[in-house]
């Protein structure tokens, strides 16, 4: 029987990653970025793909790892807004994102405070919010994205499970337990915490 670490590295060998974002993610690891696993990143590609998203936000640029990934799932027409506040890491990012061919139109990058950025974006007009950056605001993305997106939209909160820390109710994972009961007990939303990547929570707007 496999054990959590051995099915973790499976799925995360599952797709063979490109050189673009083979680059991408060792730029970001030695950056302390923590990019998004392969797996994580693919299952943001099907998600993308699933609902043919066309204006999606991502909160937390990095290297561009999440970022390409959810190019590669969104409509050839779609635009990916993603924020940082990191200027050296979004310019790898947008490195990342020519060296895979994807020139200037597809991905807007504003360099700033996400909970400062969000609230300059228009209501209801986005099909995909995701967020992977600073566990303790999460509780303020969550109230953003939810405004931000259009009924049948989809929100995806990653690392919630926090290297499975989240479990012992410490002091660093109390924000990521109110996120995730907030989600839970959210009428507007209809949730589902995957063991995927760090733990991804994710949600469809009523």
């Amino acid at each position: 029987m496999s054990t959590p670490a051995g099915a973790a590295a499976y799925a995360d060998g599952y797709l063979a990653e490109d050189d673009a974002c083979g680059e991408a993610r060792a730029l970001g690891t030695a950056a302390g970025a923590h990019p998004i696993s392969a797996a994580g990143g693919a299952a943001l590609s099907v998600l993308a793909a699933t609902i043919s998203a066309r204006a999606v936000v991502e909160i937390g640029t990095g290297a561009g790892v999440s970022g390409l990934y959810l190019l590669r799932g969104m409509a050839g027409d779609g635009t990916l807004t993603t924020i940082d506040v990191d200027p050296e890491l979004q310019r790898s990012a947008r490195r990342t994102f020519l060296a895979a061919g994807y020139g200037p139109g597809p991905a807007r990058l504003i360099n700033g405070m996400a909970l400062e950025v969000l609230p300059r974006l228009t209501d209801g007009g986005y099909d995909l919010v995701v967020a992977d950056a600073v566990p303790a605001e999460y509780p303020g993305y969550l109230a953003e994205a939810i405004r931000l997106l259009r009924p049948g939209g989809v929100l995806v909160l990653e690392g919630v499970l926090d290297g499975g820390r989240v479990a012992e109710h410490g002091p660093g994972t109390a924000a990521l337990r109110e996120t995730a009961a907030l989600v839970r007990d959210d009428e507007r939303l209809l949730s589902a915490l995957l063991p995927v990547a760090d733990g991804m929570l994710c949600a469809v707007r009523r």
